[in-house]
């Protein structure tokens, strides 16, 4: 490289330091405003065209943009997993500040030292945005429902939450058959058009994601290989887990994905392991999702789910079996080639 530099991002400015390996020249400073067409001009406004220019930003909100327009431009762009870019400052010695940030990410690219995160193409980066779309309004309306039993509850009024978005629940509750006051009322109607409103926007995309994942090619194979995994589901493994061929082997996989079990030991003492939750949550709510599936009679891992939960209890069988899915997609996935995985599918 004849350039590098490093790209300290925030929403008011882009703090840069760049070297010229070629002369020495040092400059640094600020990118006020960011969006991608101040960026793009600054791109054009600083490197001449067809020089060998490497930049290297942390993956943190706003990444995409930035990547994009380095792309763009014919440079090289790198991007730096936080955590262990900062643990490589080694001890703190003085105060950490943009400048300071932009600084160490530059060195780590002069000295070959970069934590590179995998930078996914533009198909798995905007099916990754759908499905956690998917997840956000899962959520909200799950977030309703309870707002809406917990209500109910608090007037004595006994509904089973499944039974909360039922139609025969909702006449129930609009008629004098129960007591509930003004208020009670018109919070509950709240719920209710609250989820009607959710639902609006999240079954059209469901049906969406899933016929995507019905036409993929790696989305396919993970339908085909593997027990309890749908469209929907494959389409969130195959987004978060991306190219797999990256991974080391399984372990780092099941890593990726938060599943794995921490262990804090010292001497003769070990603290009980909890899960790290440390990637894609989606990921995570993807497989044990898909490892709920365990518990039906039919399925292959139908007596390792049973044994784990008479001996622990039915969420940890559920985590077993979902990292034991993990393992199996990232066998499924390293086998397929690119095309396979980067295929562009419309919907």
């Amino acid at each position: 490289m004849e350039i590098v530099g490093g790209l300290d991002l925030h929403r008011s400015q882009i703090t840069f330091e760049v070297v010229d390996l070629r002369t020495g020249e040092v400059r640094a400073g600020k990118v006020h405003g960011p969006d991608r067409q101040r960026w793009r001009k600054w791109l054009e406004t600083s490197f001449a065209a067809g020089d060998d220019v490497e930049l290297v930003v942390e993956g943190c909100t706003g990444w995409r943009f930035v990547v994009e327009e380095i792309q763009r431009a014919g440079f090289t762009a790198r991007v730096a997993e936080p955590a262990q870019a900062q643990a490589a400052r080694g001890n703190k010695r003085r105060a950490k500040t943009d400048r300071s940030d932009a600084r160490l990410l530059c060195r780590l690219a002069m000295e070959g030292r970069v934590p590179d995160s995998w930078i996914p193409p533009t198909v798995i980066l905007e099916w990754r945005e759908r499905i956690r779309s998917y997840r956000t309004l899962l959520d909200q309306r799950t977030a309703w429902a309870q707002r809406l039993h917990a209500e109910l509850y608090q007037h004595g009024v006994a509904v089973p939450e499944a039974h909360i978005a039922a139609d025969d629940t909702r006449a129930l509750l609009r008629s004098d058959r129960v007591e509930l006051t003004a208020a009670a009322r018109e919070r509950i109607a709240l719920a209710y058009r609250m989820i009607d409103a959710t639902n609006n926007e999240l079954l059209p995309l469901a049906g969406r994601i899933r016929a995507f994942g019905r036409c993929h090619p790696a989305t396919r194979a993970l339908v085909a290989a593997h027990y309890g995994i749908g469209p929907l589901i494959a389409v969130a493994v195959w987004a978060e887990l991306g190219d797999c061929r990256r991974f080391a082997s399984s372990d780092a996989a099941v890593r990726h994905s938060g599943l794995d079990i921490t262990v804090h030991a010292t001497g003769n003492y070990r603290s009980g392991g909890h899960l790290a939750r440390q990637g894609p949550s989606v990921l995570r709510w993807a497989l044990y999702e898909a490892a709920h599936h365990a518990s039906r009679a039919t399925s292959p891992d139908h007596a390792y789910y049973c044994d784990v939960r008479s001996r622990i209890d039915a969420k940890r069988a559920a985590l077993s079996v979902a990292r034991k899915l993990a393992r199996r997609c990232y066998h499924t996935m390293r086998q397929l080639n690119d095309e396979q995985l980067f295929a562009e599918i419309r919907t």
